[in-house]
């Protein structure tokens, strides 16, 4: 329908909802580059590219929050607020939240892999994390470099360096627990299934 549909610098304004100016300035900056001019010296943009600019100003800002159990729903609403209030104080727009209740070493949970899903889908500029444990216990590294591969800015608030005894005492403390977690889960479906017998 738009192949090869170039546009002036007035309609281009228009669909994008800014001023002629602000056009001749974009160019300037590189933002937004004409694609030729007339022989009356007049702008020319591809349509295209004017899309690609409506799409990216769609795109939203996640602020994704997790804790580890059902106890801690008050640190993970607290975490969530922060990530919203951080967000809305650098101005970044069409703000969302995912949080998730559950192990930094479970790839199941409902909200990483929605958060997953609008990655591939280009549907995110900005994710917004407290600190990387918060996304995934182990390997969250590869989700940082999917985000780039798609243009998707990751900022980490709380960005320490910590101490690697303490990071790995939790790092211990959550494979235990996970661990835990599967064999009383394992023995109580194996004590049910005895009693039903």
């Amino acid at each position: 329908m738009f192949e090869n549909k170039s546009i002036s610098i007035g309609k281009a304004a228009k669909m994008l909802g800014c001023s002629v100016v602000t056009l001749r300035r974009w160019e300037k900056l590189g933002k937004l580059i004409s694609i030729f001019r007339t022989f009356g010296n007049h702008r020319r943009y591809n349509i295209h590219d004017i899309i690609k600019i409506l799409n990216k100003n769609k795109q939203k800002t996640i602020c994704y929050s997790r804790v580890s159990s059902h106890d801690q729903k008050k640190d993970l609403l607290v975490q969530n607020e922060k990530l919203i209030k951080f967000a809305q104080e650098n101005n970044y727009q069409n703000i969302e939240s995912i949080m998730d209740l559950g192990s930094g070493l479970n790839y199941k949970k409902k909200g990483l892999n929605n958060l997953i899903n609008m990655i591939l889908n280009k549907e995110i500029s900005h994710l917004i994390i407290n600190h990387k444990e918060r996304l995934l216990r182990f390997r969250s590294e590869l989700l940082f470099k999917i985000c780039a591969f798609h243009n998707i800015e990751v900022i980490i608030v709380e960005n320490k360096i910590k101490d690697f005894n303490q990071d790995l005492t939790e790092s211990v403390i959550e494979i235990m627990t996970v661990f835990c977690a599967k064999l009383y889960g394992s023995r109580s479906r194996k004590n049910k299934k005895q009693l039903s017998q």
